[in-house]
């Protein structure tokens, strides 16, 4: 296969099946500098044609507390009470700026995913 910019679909999936070919080649062999480049054309296509949205605000504290091994007690000091957590978590109410601020560096989730919009439910 020839290296050349990926435009198409078409091109797309003849580079993937070159990785695949090409996949385990030693590092810095021709074979693995091949791989390498069509790895980062690739890259590239897909963030243009697949982007991946960031996560939801809700998602992304429930993914970390969860990946953390963490409870919603743990949020108390980045929150506050625990009816306030349960409120957040469950959309009733929006986050404050003060807490995007403290459960950024508290525990690492960037603001960026933390200011975004999301649908609040309403209390019944």
């Amino acid at each position: 296969m020839e290296i050349r910019p990926i435009r198409t679909e078409a091109d797309y999936e003849s580079a993937l099946q070159e990785i695949d070919r090409l996949w385990g080649s030693p590092f810095g062999s021709p074979e693995g500098e091949k791989m390498d480049v069509l790895v980062t054309l690739v890259e590239a296509y897909e963030e243009k044609h697949y982007p991946i949205p960031p996560p939801d605000p809700i998602e992304a504290i429930l993914y970390t507390i969860e990946s953390q091994g963490m409870t919603w007690r743990d949020l108390e000091p980045y929150l506050g009470s625990q009816t306030r957590i349960t409120e957040i978590l469950n959309r009733q109410r929006a986050l404050s700026l003060e807490m995007i601020r403290s459960l950024q560096s508290g525990l690492g989730i960037t603001a960026d995913i933390l200011v975004q919009p999301y649908e609040l439910r309403s209390i019944s």
